[in-house]
Formats: structure tokens, sequence, C-alpha cells
């Protein structure tokens, strides 16, 4: 039980006229009144939060199955209300280290209704976290006390990686594949037939089938020619390497490297399952920690999630080489090789670059690494400061030195996408598609 406002209120009252008494019934009388009053008062607010007990609200807290890293993710009070209107906050004892929307949440619960308060948390960590009770007070009848106890909800709760992403993802995947969002610029020619269909305008002529089209003229009546359409190769295989060294570990707005790097992973995954290839993925640092060989199938994706999900990343230097070698003795045949890390300068970097090259002619090596973008904005912001200018050179510098490194990767024939951590994953499935588009795998 604890004391409202409206307690303090009137007690400070007692006390504000207590001189008043004073000076017309003398002191005595002044004391006496007073201590009846703030006993009277006291009295009330413990008979009104006795009586609260009896309407208590009911509460239960429902949250998503799977919490999602770096989103908010909506939890839902389920409030139901007793004989009389309830003015109630409510605590919840989320995990620390999340963050949210509201703290402390506080509404007027009408009679015999429900209602649902919703507020979001925001997790920064992948992992298995303790959720706590939920603290509720509940004001009473008079206004004079907060009935205040825990409603036992206490679980455990899981987050895992970017999954409102996947869905987005997917349903976007699934609409192109559908043909209901067309895509107006084309980057290539797959070789793969698809299927007729009717002509639209802006179809490339060359790929009308004037056969085809006689035979539906004289079968069906159809006047309107028909287009081959073509689709991209299926059953070709994408082989991603995920770094998780020390370069990954670095906070990248609010999430470690190795987090939009996983996000990037599991939607390049889901791209490349969705378009019929086979998907294996390797986690390593100084040695290959996790290997998952590559299949096919939509049903690959939640393995993928739940066994990459518990990797963490480490503070060791990476071995590319030895990534690579783990490539070519596992995979024999041709492949698009995704390495997703990070780069300072060709002289740091000097082992991945000779890594990467190693897989030239054979596979198609690609090299995606994730950029910090306050260095970007560090390098084009405007400073008169001393500090602020010896600033912008370094991050223009490593700018500079990160290029250099990329135009010898792409001297040696490897692939390269540099892209802020937290964009990379919309550019690395588009490039993915780009190149399926093209069939240059």
């Amino acid at each position: 039980m604890v004391a409202s406002k409206r307690v303090y209120v009137l007690l400070i009252l007692g006390i504000a006229i207590a001189p008043a008494l004073a000076i017309f019934f003398g002191i005595a009388v002044s004391i006496a009144v007073v201590l009846l009053f703030d006993g009277i008062v006291l009295g009330l607010m413990v008979v009104d939060g006795l009586l609260g007990r009896s309407h208590r609200v009911h509460m239960t807290r429902v949250l998503p199955s799977r919490l999602s890293i770096g989103r908010d993710n909506p939890v839902v009070l389920c409030v139901t209300g007793s004989k009389t209107d309830a003015v109630i906050q409510v605590c919840d004892y989320y995990p620390s280290g999340f963050g949210v929307s509201a703290p402390a949440l506080r509404a007027l619960i009408p009679s015999h209704s429900s209602l649902e308060l919703t507020y979001t948390v925001h997790p920064m960590k992948r992992g298995e976290f303790p959720w706590g009770d939920l603290q509720v007070r509940q004001l009473g009848t008079w206004g004079l006390a907060w009935d205040d106890w825990k409603i036992p909800q206490s679980l455990r709760v899981k987050v895992y990686p970017d999954l409102v992403g996947l869905r987005s993802l997917s349903i976007r995947l699934t609409l192109q594949s559908s043909g209901s969002m067309r895509q107006f610029r084309q980057f290539g020619i797959s070789t793969e037939f698809g299927e007729l269909r009717n002509y639209r305008t802006g179809d490339d002529l060359r790929f009308i089938d004037w056969k085809a089209t006689a035979r539906s003229v004289g079968s069906y009546s159809n006047s309107t020619p028909l287009v081959r359409v073509f689709v991209p190769e299926q059953e070709q295989t994408l082989l991603i390497l995920l770094d998780r060294g020390r370069l990954m570990t670095e906070r990248v707005q609010g999430l470690q490297r190795f987090d939009w790097g996983l996000n990037a992973t599991l939607s390049l995954a889901l791209a490349g399952l969705h378009r019929g290839d086979r998907v294996g993925v390797g986690v390593f640092d100084r040695q290959m920690q996790t290997w998952i060989p590559p299949e096919r199938g939509q049903h690959r994706l939640s393995q993928l999630i739940d066994s990459l999900t518990p990797i963490q990343p480490v503070l060791l230097e990476s071995d590319y080489v030895g990534a690579v070698t783990t490539v070519l003795q596992q995979q024999t045949r041709r492949s698009l090789v995704v390495v997703i890390t990070d780069l300072v300068d060709i002289t740091a970097s000097a082992e991945l670059l000779a890594a990467l090259s190693r897989l030239t002619p054979r596979y198609l090596p690609f090299c995606v690494t994730l950029r910090d973008p306050q260095v970007s904005n560090i390098a084009v912001s405007k400073h008169f400061e001393v500090t602020a200018a010896y600033g912008r050179a370094v991050a223009l510098d490593l700018l500079a030195q990160r290029q250099v490194a990329f135009a010898h990767l792409k001297q040696k024939g490897v692939l390269v996408l540099d892209a802020p951590a937290n964009q990379i994953t919309d550019q690395l499935v588009d490039r993915y598609l780009q190149l399926k588009a093209r069939s240059q795998l």
C-alpha cells in the first residue's frame, strides 16, 4: 500500500492550519486537532487501500514468440477491469539493457471492460534473457491509497536476428516471383526459359515467340503476340562466409558489426533459397567454427536461424586463408562465395586480399564490407575547429585507404560491395539478384 498525492496534500493542509488554531484556541488544542485530523486521514487511507484489494484488475502479458534484435518489438498488456472504474500504473520488469518506449504505463480501466496497453522493447543484443513480473498499482475508490502488488509473469525470452526484416524480404521476393511487382529496369537477361505470356508495352521484341503466337491465333483467336519469359537459373551454389573476429565486435549504430553481418547473411540466404539455389554458411575466426553445407529448400532457413543465432563475435584475429581453404576442400563445383567482413587498408588486410584472390577464377568471390556510417559523416562534415578538422582528415584517409584495397580486389576479379552497416542487407540482396539476372554465376 502506497499513499497517494491526495494524502500528502491533506497532511500538509493539517499542518498549515495549525498556527491559526494555536492563535485562537492555544497550542495544546492546535496540536490535538492536527493529530486527530492526520490520524483520520491516515485511517481513511488504510481503509481505502484495503477496500481496493477486493476489486483488483486482472492482467496478462503477450509477447512475440521471437524477439528481433535492433527492432521495436510490441509488448501487449491485456487488462480486465473489475466492478468499478480503476486508475492503474504498471511497471514491467523487462530485461536490463533493452530500450523501451514507456518505462511505466498509466491508464483508466472502465468497469467490466477490457483494455490493451502496448509498448515496445528494443533489444540490442542476441541471446536468452530473464523477463520479470508485472508491478501494478491501483488507486483506491477515495483516491487516498495505491494498492501495490505483483503479478507473476516471469519467463525467459530469446532475442533472434532481424526476423522482422526477413518477413518483409520474403513478401517482397514472393511478389517479384509472382509478377505482381514489375521491375521496370532490367540489369540483364537470364538464359533459362520460364513461361510464355502476352506481350506488354516495353517488352523486348526479340523475345516474341512467333511460332507460339501463330498457334495461339489459330487455336484460341488470341491476336496478342506471346513473349518468352526467362527466369534466373536455379540449383546454383551460394556460400556465405561470415567473419566473427575482432573487426566484427565493434558497435555500429547500436549493434555489433557481427549482428549487422548476421542479418545480412540470413537475408541473403533467404533470397538464395527463394531463387532455388543451394545455400551454405560458414562462420569463422581463427578457424571455421560453424560449417553448414549447401542445400536447397525453404525449410533450410529455419535451420540456419537456429544454428547461427547463438554465435557471438570474439576478440580474435580471423584466419581468412583458413576459411578459404575450407571452401576449396568442401566445395568443388563453381559457386558464389560471399565473405562478409570489414577491412582497414591494403596492409592490415593483406591476408584477406590474398585469400580472396585464391578463389578466382574457379569461384566467383564477393567481398562485402560493413562500413561505419559515422566515419563517412565525419569525412563530409565541415568544421572550423582544429580538433574537428583533424578528425575529418583521419576519416578521409581511412576511406581513401579502403578504396585502394577495393581497387586491388577488383583487379583480381573479386566483386566488392562496401556499404554502411545499417544498410548492407538491402544492398547485398539487390546485388545478388542482379548477379542472378545477369547469369554471372
